[in-house]
């Protein structure tokens, strides 16, 4: 299969680009032929850069172009677009639609409802815009950026965009990470077909199976950020005193480098290379997951998984998809410490429920979460993509997006 993937790069390098490159070089090992047409953020730098990035959001004639000419060239059977924002834009989406060739775009984040691409920020959850098409207040709020500008340009994107019947008319299937995120989508006022949205986690290389009697000490693995729920852990920690290793950097680290200095059982390890947390991953009673805000997935759940280490994660977002309560971990209500600390005390507690969950965890990574388990969903999904041009949507793929 020949399979063009479409990616505009961040100035900072995120999860988005991890699945980029992760997907693209699974898809090579599997024998297909792959070519990746990149833009990047860094060469928006001036005043007049920004300018110009900002006003090409709505349709960006030059990106069009060298799209349009990559595909007279490579001549693949799919297009697979992970971000457009903001140097592609969705002029991605009427090349291929001119071409006859089929788009996939997987949905890494909320853009397309919230001009934010969190659904969070001013330190709270702002879900009302998920059902807006032109989500006025958020431009006020300056939710991208702290600007009103470059807001008003997202919102107005992605909003004339839902006018012009873009989103369904353009894109032959979104690929949400949950069914959470593709019934939130589905919902919105993106308003896609049923059958467009259909559910392919990410995936993680395997880390290995930790031992079977963990250490006593719980461990968090992230950014130190409001949304994280640092906070809330910290509460819970300092109300329920527990061992606790943090390994991750952000805005609040000084907060978490005070507790630990008045809590000798924290252990703040700041941030530490991949091979440090797969070792303590390994060792850990569980992970914590306190994300207080709807994230689209959690890396740092599946790779625990395969470790065979449960989550204790807070019932939103992927935290609440990913995590099956009294399954593969333990879930309690955001924000709330006394409910996460009582969680914690359990585990503590219960040797065998805490063996259990592990033993669970590492089945639902093997079932769902190996890179050959992924590969096989999204081959599956690239088929149906290039039989669905030759054929009407049949009541098989809308059973699959899980609305029937």
């Amino acid at each position: 299969m020949r399979i063009l993937i479409i990616h505009n790069h961040y100035k900072q390098t995120g999860g988005e680009d991890t699945v980029f490159f992760a997907e693209a070089n699974l898809l090579e090992e599997h024998g297909n032929i792959v070519d990746k047409l990149t833009f990047s953020n860094n060469s928006v730098n001036s005043l007049a850069d920004k300018l110009h990035a900002a006003l090409g959001t709505l349709y960006n004639f030059k990106s069009a172009n060298i799209v349009e000419e990559k595909l007279r060239q490579f001549k693949p059977d799919v297009v697979h677009v992970h971000n457009f924002f903001p140097l592609v834009s969705p002029a991605v989406f009427y090349v291929c639609k001119r071409h006859r060739i089929p788009v996939i775009m997987t949905l890494h984040n909320y853009r397309l409802i919230c001009p934010s691409a969190y659904l969070h920020y001013k330190g709270k959850v702002h879900m009302e815009n998920a059902t807006q098409t032109f989500p006025y207040a958020a431009v006020l709020d300056g939710a991208y950026r702290n600007s009103r500008f470059h807001t008003a340009s997202v919102v107005l994107t992605t909003g004339l965009h839902k006018l012009l019947n873009t989103w369904r008319s353009k894109v032959d299937y979104f690929i949400t990470l949950t069914a959470g995120a593709a019934k939130l989508f589905q919902q919105s006022s993106l308003r896609p077909h049923p059958e467009q949205l259909l559910i392919k986690p990410n995936f993680t290389a395997d880390l290995g199976m930790g031992a079977a009697d963990r250490e006593d000490y719980f461990l968090f693995v992230g950014r130190l950020s409001p949304e994280k729920g640092v906070e809330t852990m910290l509460k819970a920690h300092a109300k329920h005193r527990f061992k606790l290793k943090v390994i991750g950097d952000g805005p609040l680290r000084e907060m978490v480098e005070a507790h630990a200095q008045q809590h000798s059982d924290l252990e703040y390890l700041g941030y530490q290379k991949h091979d440090r947390v797969k070792q303590e991953l390994q060792a850990a009673k569980a992970l914590l997951f306190p994300s207080e805000w709807p994230e689209m997935f959690g890396m740092s759940i599946i790779e625990a998984f395969s470790t065979g280490t449960p989550v204790i994660a807070a019932k939103i977002g992927g935290g609440e998809h990913l995590v099956h309560h009294n399954y593969n971990g333990l879930h309690y209500t955001p924000e709330q410490e006394s409910e996460l600390a009582a969680q914690l005390s359990q585990l503590q507690q219960n040797v065998d429920l805490a063996r259990q969950l592990g033993q669970n965890a590492r089945q639902s990574y093997e079932r769902l979460y190996t890179p050959e388990a992924n590969y096989q969903m999204l081959v599956q999904i690239y088929e149906e993509a290039i039989n669905q041009k030759k054929n009407p949507a049949s009541a098989t793929v809308v059973a699959k997006a899980g609305f029937q």
